[in-house]
Protein backbone atom coordinates (compact mmCIF):
# COMPACT_ATOMS: atom_id res chain seq x y z
CA UNK A 1 0.00 0.00 0.00
CA UNK A 2 1.16 3.26 -1.01
CA UNK A 3 0.76 5.97 1.99
CA UNK A 4 0.82 9.76 2.16
CA UNK A 5 0.39 10.73 5.82
CA UNK A 6 1.08 14.19 7.32
CA UNK A 7 1.22 14.64 11.28
CA UNK A 8 0.70 17.81 12.97
CA UNK A 9 1.49 19.24 16.29
CA UNK A 10 1.25 22.22 17.83
CA UNK A 11 2.78 23.09 21.50
CA UNK A 12 1.81 26.35 23.48
CA UNK A 13 4.05 26.74 25.71
CA UNK A 14 3.12 29.63 28.87
CA UNK A 15 4.41 31.54 30.21
CA UNK A 16 6.93 31.65 26.94
CA UNK A 17 10.70 30.10 28.22
CA UNK A 18 14.04 31.28 27.64
CA UNK A 19 14.35 28.08 25.88
CA UNK A 20 13.24 25.13 24.77
CA UNK A 21 14.30 21.35 23.67
CA UNK A 22 12.79 18.71 21.73
CA UNK A 23 13.33 15.19 21.02
CA UNK A 24 11.80 14.15 17.96
CA UNK A 25 11.20 10.29 17.05
CA UNK A 26 9.03 11.24 14.02
CA UNK A 27 10.96 9.55 11.43
CA UNK A 28 9.33 5.56 10.10
CA UNK A 29 10.99 2.81 10.42
CA UNK A 30 12.66 1.42 7.22
CA UNK A 31 12.21 -2.93 6.83
CA UNK A 32 11.10 -5.44 4.86
CA UNK A 33 7.60 -4.65 5.04
CA UNK A 34 7.82 -0.62 4.77
CA UNK A 35 9.70 1.48 2.34
CA UNK A 36 10.39 5.00 2.84
CA UNK A 37 9.48 7.15 -0.19
CA UNK A 38 10.27 10.57 0.94
CA UNK A 39 10.06 11.94 4.42
CA UNK A 40 10.58 15.28 6.65
CA UNK A 41 10.31 16.83 9.69
CA UNK A 42 10.50 20.55 10.33
CA UNK A 43 9.58 22.36 13.23
CA UNK A 44 8.84 25.85 13.21
CA UNK A 45 9.18 25.63 9.23
CA UNK A 46 13.10 24.73 9.36
CA UNK A 47 13.71 21.01 8.30
CA UNK A 48 15.16 19.07 11.39
CA UNK A 49 17.36 15.96 9.65
CA UNK A 50 17.73 12.65 11.88
CA UNK A 51 20.77 12.94 13.82
CA UNK A 52 21.14 9.40 14.92
CA UNK A 53 19.82 5.85 15.32
CA UNK A 54 18.77 4.28 18.30
CA UNK A 55 19.64 0.80 19.60
CA UNK A 56 15.74 0.54 19.06
CA UNK A 57 16.52 0.97 15.50
CA UNK A 58 14.70 4.18 15.64
CA UNK A 59 16.01 7.73 14.08
CA UNK A 60 16.22 10.60 16.28
CA UNK A 61 16.67 14.09 15.86
CA UNK A 62 17.19 17.20 18.64
CA UNK A 63 15.75 20.88 18.04
CA UNK A 64 16.17 23.80 20.23
CA UNK A 65 15.38 27.37 20.44
CA UNK A 66 17.18 29.79 22.59
CA UNK A 67 15.38 33.09 23.33
CA UNK A 68 11.62 31.86 23.60
CA UNK A 69 9.22 30.21 21.49
CA UNK A 70 5.31 30.72 22.58
CA UNK A 71 4.60 28.11 20.47
CA UNK A 72 6.13 25.22 18.39
CA UNK A 73 4.48 23.88 15.00
CA UNK A 74 5.66 20.40 14.63
CA UNK A 75 5.02 18.58 10.58
CA UNK A 76 6.11 14.84 9.57
CA UNK A 77 5.09 13.71 6.13
CA UNK A 78 5.58 12.00 3.17
CA UNK A 79 5.22 9.18 1.50
CA UNK A 80 5.25 5.48 2.88
CA UNK A 81 5.01 2.13 0.95
CA UNK A 82 3.79 -0.43 3.33
CA UNK A 83 3.60 -4.69 2.68
CA UNK A 84 1.59 -7.25 4.74
CA UNK A 85 3.75 -9.67 6.34
CA UNK A 86 1.75 -11.01 8.48
CA UNK A 87 3.12 -8.68 11.59
CA UNK A 88 6.46 -10.29 11.34
CA UNK A 89 9.35 -7.48 11.22
CA UNK A 90 12.07 -8.38 9.02
CA UNK A 91 15.13 -6.32 8.35
CA UNK A 92 14.68 -3.83 10.95
CA UNK A 93 18.56 -3.00 11.74
CA UNK A 94 18.62 -2.56 15.63
CA UNK A 95 21.30 -2.88 18.11
CA UNK A 96 19.59 -4.14 21.59
CA UNK A 97 19.37 -7.87 22.23
CA UNK A 98 15.31 -9.23 22.90
CA UNK A 99 16.50 -9.65 26.51
CA UNK A 100 16.29 -6.11 26.91
CA UNK A 101 12.76 -6.07 26.14
CA UNK A 102 11.89 -8.09 29.13
CA UNK A 103 12.68 -5.19 31.45
CA UNK A 104 9.81 -4.29 33.63
CA UNK A 105 8.98 -0.75 34.00
CA UNK A 106 6.20 1.11 36.33
CA UNK A 107 3.94 1.26 33.48
CA UNK A 108 4.12 -2.76 32.62
CA UNK A 109 4.64 -3.83 36.56
CA UNK A 110 2.31 -7.08 36.89
CA UNK A 111 0.01 -7.90 39.40
CA UNK A 112 -1.73 -10.71 40.49
CA UNK A 113 -4.29 -9.90 37.86
CA UNK A 114 -1.99 -9.78 35.00
CA UNK A 115 -0.31 -12.98 36.13
CA UNK A 116 -3.46 -14.74 36.24
CA UNK A 117 -4.07 -13.02 32.26
CA UNK A 118 -0.84 -14.27 31.44
CA UNK A 119 -0.69 -18.26 32.68
CA UNK A 120 -4.76 -18.45 31.44
CA UNK A 121 -3.11 -18.25 27.74
CA UNK A 122 -1.98 -21.38 26.37
CA UNK A 123 -0.35 -23.00 22.80
CA UNK A 124 1.65 -25.52 20.97
CA UNK A 125 4.55 -23.18 20.27
CA UNK A 126 5.40 -19.39 21.44
CA UNK A 127 3.67 -18.03 18.63
CA UNK A 128 0.32 -19.59 19.02
CA UNK A 129 0.78 -18.65 22.80
CA UNK A 130 1.39 -14.54 21.62
CA UNK A 131 -1.67 -14.99 19.49
CA UNK A 132 -3.57 -16.41 22.24
CA UNK A 133 -2.34 -13.48 24.36
CA UNK A 134 -3.66 -11.17 21.85
CA UNK A 135 -7.10 -12.68 21.62
CA UNK A 136 -7.55 -12.93 25.56
CA UNK A 137 -6.16 -8.89 26.34
CA UNK A 138 -8.55 -7.90 23.96
CA UNK A 139 -11.99 -10.03 25.15
CA UNK A 140 -10.76 -8.59 29.14
CA UNK A 141 -10.91 -4.74 27.23
CA UNK A 142 -13.27 -2.80 25.45
CA UNK A 143 -11.86 0.10 23.35
CA UNK A 144 -12.19 3.38 24.19
CA UNK A 145 -10.16 6.37 22.86
CA UNK A 146 -7.91 7.76 24.86
CA UNK A 147 -8.12 11.02 27.10
CA UNK A 148 -5.65 13.19 26.87
CA UNK A 149 -5.67 14.59 30.49
CA UNK A 150 -5.71 10.60 31.48
CA UNK A 151 -2.76 10.03 28.98
CA UNK A 152 -0.81 13.02 30.31
CA UNK A 153 -0.84 11.46 33.47
CA UNK A 154 0.09 7.90 32.36
CA UNK A 155 -1.60 4.30 32.85
CA UNK A 156 -0.50 1.60 33.94
CA UNK A 157 -0.87 -2.03 32.35
CA UNK A 158 -2.45 -3.52 36.02
CA UNK A 159 -4.66 0.31 36.13
CA UNK A 160 -6.34 -0.51 32.79
CA UNK A 161 -6.59 -4.06 32.96
CA UNK A 162 -8.83 -3.78 36.32
CA UNK A 163 -11.00 -0.82 34.55
CA UNK A 164 -11.55 -3.35 32.14
CA UNK A 165 -11.12 -1.13 29.04
CA UNK A 166 -8.93 1.62 27.34
CA UNK A 167 -6.98 2.76 24.12
CA UNK A 168 -4.73 1.22 22.37
CA UNK A 169 -1.66 2.08 23.97
CA UNK A 170 -3.22 0.96 27.37
CA UNK A 171 -4.48 -2.68 25.40
CA UNK A 172 -0.68 -2.59 24.35
CA UNK A 173 0.67 -2.46 27.87
CA UNK A 174 -1.49 -5.30 29.06
CA UNK A 175 -0.18 -7.29 26.24
CA UNK A 176 3.58 -6.53 26.99
CA UNK A 177 3.02 -6.86 30.62
CA UNK A 178 1.53 -10.62 30.26
CA UNK A 179 4.06 -11.72 27.67
CA UNK A 180 6.89 -10.76 30.20
CA UNK A 181 5.25 -12.78 32.75
CA UNK A 182 5.91 -15.85 30.11
CA UNK A 183 8.98 -14.59 29.62
CA UNK A 184 8.68 -13.39 26.35
CA UNK A 185 10.32 -10.19 25.11
CA UNK A 186 8.16 -7.56 23.96
CA UNK A 187 8.16 -4.07 23.36
CA UNK A 188 5.54 -0.97 22.83
CA UNK A 189 5.20 0.14 19.07
CA UNK A 190 3.68 3.65 17.99
CA UNK A 191 2.44 4.73 14.67
CA UNK A 192 0.02 5.57 12.02
CA UNK A 193 -3.16 3.24 11.06
CA UNK A 194 -4.69 4.42 8.03
CA UNK A 195 -8.23 3.52 8.74
CA UNK A 196 -10.73 4.94 6.03
CA UNK A 197 -13.61 3.94 7.43
CA UNK A 198 -12.80 6.12 10.88
CA UNK A 199 -13.70 10.17 11.26
CA UNK A 200 -10.09 11.99 11.06
CA UNK A 201 -6.77 9.63 12.52
CA UNK A 202 -4.48 9.77 15.46
CA UNK A 203 -1.73 8.21 16.19
CA UNK A 204 -1.83 4.70 16.97
CA UNK A 205 -0.14 2.14 19.44
CA UNK A 206 0.42 -2.01 19.70
CA UNK A 207 2.69 -4.38 21.10
CA UNK A 208 5.42 -6.73 19.12
CA UNK A 209 6.85 -9.83 20.81
CA UNK A 210 9.48 -11.70 20.33
CA UNK A 211 9.74 -15.39 19.32
CA UNK A 212 12.22 -17.33 19.30
CA UNK A 213 13.47 -18.36 15.87
CA UNK A 214 11.21 -16.62 14.35
CA UNK A 215 11.54 -12.61 15.44
CA UNK A 216 9.77 -9.96 16.25
CA UNK A 217 5.69 -10.37 15.33
CA UNK A 218 3.37 -7.22 16.04
CA UNK A 219 0.28 -7.99 17.84
CA UNK A 220 -2.69 -5.35 18.28
CA UNK A 221 -4.93 -6.45 20.79
CA UNK A 222 -7.21 -3.23 20.37
CA UNK A 223 -8.14 -4.17 17.09
CA UNK A 224 -7.47 -8.25 17.69
CA UNK A 225 -5.05 -8.47 14.66
CA UNK A 226 -1.53 -8.32 13.64
CA UNK A 227 -0.17 -5.27 11.85
CA UNK A 228 -0.99 -5.42 8.08
CA UNK A 229 0.11 -2.78 5.43
CA UNK A 230 -2.13 -0.52 6.60
CA UNK A 231 0.17 -0.28 9.67
CA UNK A 232 3.10 2.86 9.95
CA UNK A 233 5.18 1.85 12.61
CA UNK A 234 7.08 4.96 13.63
CA UNK A 235 9.46 4.09 16.74
CA UNK A 236 9.39 1.49 19.95
CA UNK A 237 10.23 1.31 23.64
CA UNK A 238 9.62 -0.70 26.81
CA UNK A 239 6.41 1.26 27.95
CA UNK A 240 4.64 4.18 25.86
CA UNK A 241 6.77 6.81 27.87
CA UNK A 242 10.15 5.38 26.51
CA UNK A 243 8.42 5.19 23.26
CA UNK A 244 7.08 9.07 22.48
CA UNK A 245 7.81 10.57 19.55
CA UNK A 246 8.04 14.23 20.73
CA UNK A 247 9.50 15.04 24.09
CA UNK A 248 9.44 18.25 25.28
CA UNK A 249 11.88 19.99 27.68
CA UNK A 250 10.82 23.36 29.07
CA UNK A 251 13.38 24.32 31.70
CA UNK A 252 12.48 20.81 33.21
CA UNK A 253 8.57 21.39 32.40
CA UNK A 254 6.51 20.00 29.89
CA UNK A 255 4.84 21.80 27.45
CA UNK A 256 1.14 22.12 27.07
CA UNK A 257 -0.29 20.19 23.67
CA UNK A 258 -2.72 22.17 21.44
CA UNK A 259 -3.16 20.29 19.20
CA UNK A 260 -2.49 17.25 17.10
CA UNK A 261 -3.80 15.88 14.02
CA UNK A 262 -2.76 13.08 12.11
CA UNK A 263 -4.18 12.97 7.81
CA UNK A 264 -3.34 9.67 5.74
CA UNK A 265 -4.33 8.77 2.16
CA UNK A 266 -3.85 6.08 -0.07
CA UNK A 267 -1.81 7.02 -3.32
CA UNK A 268 -3.13 5.00 -6.05
CA UNK A 269 -0.94 4.62 -8.90
CA UNK A 270 -2.81 6.11 -11.71
CA UNK A 271 -2.42 2.87 -14.21
CA UNK A 272 -3.93 1.32 -11.69
CA UNK A 273 -6.85 3.88 -11.14
CA UNK A 274 -7.14 3.77 -14.96
CA UNK A 275 -7.68 -0.29 -15.27
CA UNK A 276 -10.21 0.06 -12.53
CA UNK A 277 -12.02 2.56 -14.27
Amino acid sequence: MHLSVRHLTRLAIEPQPDRCALRLRLYPSAFEGQKLMGWKVSVNGSLVPPLLTTGFGDRESIWSCDGGAGSVEIVAEGEVETKDCAGFVKGLKEAARPGVYLRETPLTQADARLEALAKSVSGTSALDRMHALCRAVHAEMAFKPADPKRAADGCSAAQALKAGEGAAGDHAHVFLSAARVLNAPARYVVGYLFAPEAKGAELHAWAEAYVPELGWVGFDAACRLCPTDAYVRLASGLDSADALPIRSNVFGRTADTASASVDIAEIIAQSQSQTQQ
